[in-house]
This record gives C-alpha cells, structure tokens and sequence, in this order.
C-alpha cells in the first residue's frame, strides 16, 4: 500500500512540474515571439524606406531640372508654384520644400498647406548630398515636429553660389496614412499564420522534450520515495549520456554514504553492548573476591591474627589491581574498536625504545629465570609511528612472552630492515607455543586457546587485541609464528623514516 502511494505521489510531483515547465515555455515562447516579430517588422520598414530612398534618389535632381525657382538671385514664386505642383500630379505621395542655403523654408507643396517647421536640418541634407543618395539617411519632417523621414534633395546653384535647396520628402502624411492601413493588415496576416504556427511547432516539440525529461524525473521521485520510507537498497538506475545521469550518481553515492554510515552505527552499537556485556561479566569475578575477603575482615576482625590480616589485604590489593587493570584495557580496546584513537605519528629511534623496554623489563624477567635479549641490526634506525602506542605494542608482547615462557627459557626483542623503507619488530619466546588450531583466534577478545590465560590470573585476554588494533590505526597488521614446545614469535613492520 505504502509503495501504491509513493508511486501515485511521484508521478503527481512529475506532472505538476511537467505542467510548470510547459506553462513557462508557452509564456517564454511568447514573449521571444513577439519581441522577434516587432524587430522584424521594425527591420523590415526600414529596409522598406531604404529601398524607396535608393529608388528616388534623384527625385529632386529631376525637379531642379525642370524648375528655375530664383531668377537674378530673387525666388520666383509663380514658377516654382507650378513645377511643384506640376510634381506632386505625377507623384502625389511626396511634398516638395524649396530652402534657402540656412534651412529657412521658402516655398512649399503639401497637402492642407499644414507644416509646423520655419526650417529643417541641413546636416542629413548635405550628407545625402555628398555620397549621392548611396546612404540610407533620413531628414526632418516640416509636417510633424520630432520625426524623420526618407527624402531626396539637391543643392541649386547660380554660377558656383548655392542659392538654396530643393527638400523632396518621399513619403507623405497620407501616405503614411493609407500605408500604416496597409502595413496593420500585413501584420494581422503575418502574425496569424506564420507566427503562430511556428509558435505551435516550437511548443509542441518543447512540450514533447519535456514530457521525456519529466518522465525520467518521476523515478527520481518514485526512488527517493521509496528510500525516504526505509528501501535502503532503492538507487536510481543511471546511463551514461542520459540527463538525470549526474542527478542519479549523486543521489546513489549519498545513498551508499547514508546506509554505510547506518552500518558503522549499528556497528558501534554491537560493540557498545558488547562492552557493556564484557564488563558485567568480567567485574564480578574480581569484585566478588573483593567483597568476600572485606566480608570476611569485617566478620572476623577481632578473631585475625596479624598475619592473616596482611594476607587477606594482600588479596583484596591484587584484585583490585586486577579490576583497574581489567578496566583500563577495556576502555583502551573499546576506544580503538571505535576510532576514537588516532595516531599521532613522528620519527624517532626504535632502537633506543626497545632497549628501553627490555631493561624496563630485566628485573621482571630475572625473578622468573627468564633471559631478555635485544638484537638491533643498527643503532639508530628511525620509524614513523606513534611512540607511546606502539610502546604499548611492545609492553603487550613483552608481558605476553613472561606470562607463556617457563623458567630458563629466553625471551628476544629483533630488529630488522625490510627493504628501503620498512622495519621488522620481532618478539620471540621459548614457550610451549600455541596449538595450530587456536592460532587464527588469539587476537580476540578474551579468547583463552589452550587455556593458558585462564590459568593466569593476572591476565586480563585483551592484551592481544589491543596489540592488533593499534597496529591496524598505523596501517600495520602482527604476524604469528607458534609452534608447539618451540616458541611462539609476533613480528610487525613499521615504516622507516627517510
């Protein structure tokens, strides 16, 4: 039921944002439309206009053939009147201006006789003038003040001196009229077929593309769904080349983060309640002999002798010396076992920390018949590594070869060079050696193997296991070679400083 209704709200999500994007694109493709249709009219205007300046370009070279508007310097106003209109008959779409050398306007033929300017630019007129109408330039508009027009014009001289010029605008207030008619109903026209119908076409094949995007976006949807309601194994099936390609990888390597990190929980949570099980289980023993021999001083304190008191207090010292003993390596496995140790490396001399050790240990060694030796191939071998936790190592193996090796037995600490950048560490005993057997199980937890460490009760069973762990922290694995009535032999390299 739960996945009916993680499917149905995947696929309504889709189709919601399926009909956002459309509706975005409709509009976005209407709005281009329109800014590219009236750009496209503007253009075409202009090329229009252009085209009918270059056609009359010598429209006013012709009147000023026919027209002799200034007779001995003084305008003719007579015959300037019926040239010009004269013009205007043959071409009633232009208005024809007569200016003096300033722009002052002189005589003029427009319809209605309606002009509002006393005088125009002659700047347009004389660039027309000089690249001979080749140039698309427009002019003032005597009629309507503010706008330009195309038109045609010509200088009109008498022996060198400019008299004046001849301003012919080619396209009328009427024509303007009856041409903006025109040009309304070829818009109407154009924009109801073709612009439509390429705005059709653009927002069937956009819609069609993002039906398919959209598509591939519900099992995005459907995926995280299903993960966000406990499908830790959901991911999101990817192609290469496909557009959610990147979108899936993201979501599958977070995913494998998020169930990896669940793990590593759960992990920790295994080892937290095992801690807890190890150390109900390990303190009674030790507290129970604590409590039965401070029982027994209290009950019987009048009836001790002096001796009997030392010895009973004797016991209750060593078993708590056993329990803070017992105490400390389980927090100090229980803190590697959960990374929250972290080595703390730098250089320095194996040689010098094992000689240490060894004396550290001469007396220990001496009182059970035990010879302690150390063997270093070279007196200032340097390695990278946290001294004080892989003295522990040593402290560890050290206690280890006492506890297994009997008496007039031998005990060797070497040192090696493996190669350009290795040392061998080596602890070897004489001991009776450990069983094939059990040798796959002496670095866990309180394993016992052929019952040597239950026969001792100062061993605690996890003095090996811390020695793995804090040798796995430096990228370091121990090795074993046991054999039975020989010896037993723990060897780890570390890296050596160059």
């Amino acid at each position: 039921m739960d996945q009916d209704n993680t499917l149905k709200t995947g696929v309504f999500q889709s189709r919601g944002l399926f009909i956002k994007i459309s509706l975005t694109f409709l509009l976005l493709l209407i709005g281009l439309g329109l800014v590219y249709f009236f750009s496209s009219t503007q253009m075409a205007e202009s090329h229009f206009q252009e085209k009918n300046q270059r056609l009359n370009a010598n429209i006013a070279k012709s009147i000023s053939q026919e027209l002799k508007p200034f007779l001995d310097g003084q305008l003719n106003e007579k015959a300037t009147d019926d040239i010009m209109h004269y013009m205007m008959a043959v071409n009633p779409s232009i208005e024809v201006y007569l200016l003096s050398p300033s722009g002052k306007i002189l005589n003029y033929v427009a319809p209605y006789k309606k002009v509002k300017l006393e005088s125009v630019s002659l700047d347009p007129i004389k660039e027309f003038i000089a690249t001979d109408g080749q140039k698309y330039i427009v002019g003032d508009d005597p009629r309507q003040i503010g706008r330009k027009k195309v038109f045609s014009a010509t200088k009109v001289e008498e022996e060198g001196k400019v008299l004046g010029y001849i301003y012919v605008i080619l396209a009328s207030e009427e024509y303007d009229s009856v041409s903006s008619l025109l040009w309304g109903s070829y818009i109407l026209k154009l924009g109801s077929r073709y612009m439509i119908t390429t705005l059709l076409a653009a927002l069937t094949v956009g819609i069609i593309a993002f039906w398919f995007i959209t598509k591939n976006l519900s099992k995005v949807i459907q995926t995280v769904q299903r993960f966000k309601n406990g499908e830790m194994s959901a991911r999101i099936p990817s192609k290469p080349g496909d557009e959610i390609n990147t979108l899936a990888v993201v979501f599958n390597e977070m995913a494998d983060t998020i169930v990896g990190n669940i793990e590593n929980l759960k992990s920790m949570e295994n080892l937290r309640r095992e801690l807890v099980g190890n150390v109900s289980h390990d303190l009674r023993t030790p507290l129970a002999v604590i409590h039965g021999y401070v029982e027994t001083l209290m009950i019987k304190n009048k009836d001790l002798d002096k001796e009997e008191r030392k010895k009973y207090l004797k016991i209750v010292l060593e078993g708590t010396e056993r329990l803070k003993k017992l105490v400390n390596e389980l927090f100090e496995l229980s803190k590697l076992e959960a990374h929250q140790i972290s080595p703390d490396k730098e250089p320095f001399s194996i040689s010098e920390l094992i000689q240490d050790i060894s004396q550290k240990y001469q007396i220990l060694a001496e009182e059970k018949g035990i010879q302690i030796s150390a063997k270093i191939s070279e007196a200032n071998l340097l390695v990278y590594a946290d001294v004080a936790l892989i003295e522990r190592v040593l402290q560890n193996l050290i206690d280890n070869a006492i506890k297994f090796t009997p008496e007039k037995g031998k005990i060797s600490i070497e040192i090696n060079e493996n190669g350009y950048d290795a040392v061998e560490i080596k602890v070897s005993d004489t001991g009776k050696g450990i069983p094939q057997d059990q040798m796959p199980f002496v670095f866990d937890r309180y394993h016992i193997g052929d019952k040597r460490v239950s026969l001792d009760k100062n061993s605690t069973g996890l003095g090996l296991a811390i020695v793995k762990k804090i040798l796995e922290i430096h990228d370091s694995k121990i090795f074993l070679n046991s054999k039975l009535n020989q010896g037993t032999s723990f060897s780890f390299q570390l890296p050596q400083y160059q």
